[in-house]
């Protein structure tokens, strides 16, 4: 059986959960990205997202989302 987009999502949002320095690291890329006028849910953000983790920007959309809201909800 093989993992679809959801169970691609479920195992890196685990993987963040298990290693909360990724969420951490992840947060100041977007605090920095902030700082220059730039929203965590812009094209622009979630394209570093996706390159940065090397996910599609589907899952890059959802890291996101998962992150700012329990890491980092300062994060516009």
């Amino acid at each position: 059986m093989a993992a679809g987009p959801a169970g691609a999502a479920s195992a890196l949002l685990e993987s963040v959960k298990q290693n909360p320095q990724v969420a951490q690291n992840l947060c100041g890329q977007l605090r920095a990205l902030n700082a220059q006028g730039v929203r965590s849910s812009s094209p622009q953000a979630v394209a570093m997202v996706a390159q940065s983790r090397n996910v599609s920007t589907q899952d890059a959309e959802v890291l996101t989302t998962y992150v700012v809201g329990l890491y980092c909800p300062d994060v516009r």
